[in-house]
């Protein structure tokens, strides 16, 4: 029935967001940019259903993806066995483009730590990396302290649900953002609809533990810190919140900060033609 649920919503939209592969800009597209959108926890390529009409209907082109057990993504999130097995469908769709070809990429939330991969292993494919209140952890700030500090900070509240794949005595290796959650901090400020939308296509997310993260994201000044990064602070965020995007910002310096007043931690959903206005500003500016 879940599955149901999720092909019946692909179908309904069909003509407005983008899965897994790129859409060409409408004739006349003129200066298009590329924009590559990565999800973030528990998500898929449906969060971006809203941003990804107003890019097209720009003339800009779109590829939104699934991470692996995201989404339609047929494959589960417990048998995920690193960081790197993850973020796989990114790291493809970056091998398969041309040289001469520079996308903007664009991370939300835990997106932020797949674009972070992607700019190590292709940093001359990517004009600019846009972190929208996403993790970003760079050469001097590693993702596994990162997360700590994160999950020090937030309270996933009574009805995130866990599963336990390495014994009850072991931490947890998935979670699931439940409706009181979803409600309360994720789509707080987002149309009721999307807050619908958000729990009927909600799956679960891997939990990688730190050395996972030592393995598979090294970060070097040579590779990741030549491509240009821009953080899209959220301002009433509840889950990252914006004294902690500060924090990040501070020990990890992007190329430059932009906010989106009154937006949740949905901000595509919240503030789709803020998102919109800004990216379209940052496209400009740096590709």
């Amino acid at each position: 029935m879940k599955y149901l649920n999720i092909l019946i919503f692909f179908l309904f939209v069909s003509s407005t967001v983008t899965l897994t592969r790129s859409n060409p800009p409408p004739s006349g597209g003129g200066d298009g940019k590329h924009f590559v959108l990565v999800h973030g926890a528990c998500l898929g390529a449906w969060s971006w259903y809203k941003l990804s009409t107003l890019l097209r209907s720009a003339g800009h082109r779109v590829t939104a993806l699934d991470m692996v057990g995201a989404g339609i993504d047929p494959r589960e999130a417990e048998d995920l066995r690193s960081f790197s097995e993850y973020v796989q469908p990114l790291t493809d769709f970056m091998a398969k483009l041309p040289a001469e070809e520079k996308v903007i990429l664009v991370g939300h939330s835990q997106g932020g730590l797949c674009i972070s991969k992607a700019m190590e292993d292709f940093p001359d494919k990517i004009s600019v990396a846009v972190f929208v209140a996403a993790a970003m952890p760079g050469p001097s700030l590693n993702a596994s302290f990162l997360l700590e500090q994160f999950r020090k900070r937030i309270d996933f509240g009574p009805d995130t649900r866990y599963t336990f794949g390495n014994g009850p005595k072991s931490p947890p290796t998935t979670l699931t953002f439940g409706p009181l959650f979803s409600a309360t901090k994720l789509f707080d400020r987002s149309p009721k609809q999307d807050l619908t939308l958000g729990n009927t296509l909600m799956r679960k997310t891997h939990l990688f533990v730190g050395r996972q993260w030592s393995k598979d994201l090294p970060l070097t000044t040579q590779r990741y810190g030549s491509v240009k990064r821009v953080f899209v602070v959220s301002e009433k965020d509840k889950v990252i919140k914006k004294s902690f995007q500060q924090w990040v910002i501070k020990r990890n310096p992007p190329t430059d900060v932009v906010e989106i007043r009154g937006s949740d931690h949905m901000v595509m959903m919240s503030k789709p033609f803020d998102l919109f206005n800004k990216l379209s500003h940052i496209a400009r500016r740096y590709s």
